[in-house]
C-alpha cells in the first residue's frame, strides 16, 4: 500500500499563505513603518501583533466554520501606506488605522458590503485589484537590469514550477531565490541577531488630516480592491 501524502496539499497551502504575506507585504509594511519614523522595537511589535492576530483568528474561524479562513493584511493597503505615511506620526497613523478598522467592522456587520458587491461587476472588481498590484509585477522586469541572474533564475523557476508543480511553485521560487542570492554573495547577514519581539504600546492620536489622508483611503483600497474579488 502506497503512503498517502494528501495532507501535504493543505499544509503547503497554509505555508504559502504565510510565506506570501511575510515575503511580500511585510517588506512594504517595513517601508511604511520607516516612513513614520518607527523604531526597530516598534516595528517588531507591529509584526508581532500582526502575526499573533492572524494566527489566532485564522485558526479560530477555520475551526468554527470548518472552512479555510485566512486573516491577513491587505497588500494594496500596505502599498498605499508606504507612500501615504510620510506626513503622519506613528500615534496619528495608529488612530487612522483604528478608524479604518471601525469602518470595516461597520460595513461587514450591517451587510452593506455584501449588498453593494452584488451590484458590482466581477470584471470591475478584478480590475481594481490589478490596478493596485500592476506596478509591483512590472517592477520585476525592471529589476532584471540590475540583478539579471537572480531575478531571471527565480522567474524561470516560477514558469517551470507553475507548469509542473503549481501548488508548490511559491516555495520553489523562495528556495531558488535564497540559493541564487547565496551563490552571488547577496545575502547580508552581518549584524543579524535573533531576539524575541516585545509588545510596544503606542497611544493613538486621532487627527482629522490623518483620518482623511490615511484612514479613509486605506478603507477604500482594502475593501474595493482586495476584498471585492475575494467576495465573488
Amino acid at each position: 500500500m502506497r503512503p498517502s501524502f494528501a495532507w501535504l496539499a493543505p499544509m503547503a497551502a497554509g505555508f504559502v499563505a504565510v510565506l506570501i504575506g511575510f515575503a511580500s507585504s511585510a517588506v512594504i509594511v517595513y517601508q511604511a513603518a520607516i516612513a513614520m519614523g518607527a523604531s526597530t522595537e516598534q516595528f517588531g511589535s507591529w509584526i508581532f501583533s500582526l502575526a499573533l492576530g492572524m494566527a489566532v483568528l485564522s485558526a479560530g474561524l477555520s475551526w468554527r466554520y470548518r472552512d479555510p479562513v485566512v486573516i491577513a493584511w491587505s497588500t494594496p493597503g500596505a502599498a498605499l501606506l508606504a507612500s501615504a505615511l510620510t506626513q503622519a506620526t506613528l500615534p496619528e497613523a495608529t488612530g487612522a488605522f483604528m478608524f479604518s478598522a471601525a469602518l470595516m467592522i461597520l460595513v461587514g456587520a450591517t451587510g452593506w458590503f455584501e449588498r453593494a458587491m452584488k451590484r458590482l461587476p466581477l470584471s470591475l472588481a478584478s480590475g481594481l485589484l490589478a490596478g493596485i498590484l500592476l506596478r509591483f509585477g512590472l517592477d520585476i522586469f525592471g529589476s532584471l537590469q540590475s540583478q539579471f541572474g537572480l531575478v531571471g533564475g527565480m522567474l524561470l523557476v516560477y514558469l517551470v514550477g507553475r507548469r509542473l508543480a503549481p501548488r508548490y511553485v511559491v516555495i520553489l521560487v523562495l528556495v531558488a531565490g535564497v540559493a541564487l542570492a547565496a551563490m552571488q554573495g547577496l545575502l547580508e547577514l552581518d549584524g543579524f541577531e535573533l531576539a524575541l519581539a516585545r509588545p510596544s504600546f503606542v497611544m493613538p492620536a486621532f487627527s482629522m488630516s490623518a483620518i482623511i489622508s490615511i484612514g479613509i483611503p486605506l478603507f477604500v483600497v482594502t475593501m474595493a480592491s482586495q476584498n471585492v474579488p475575494g467576495s465573488r
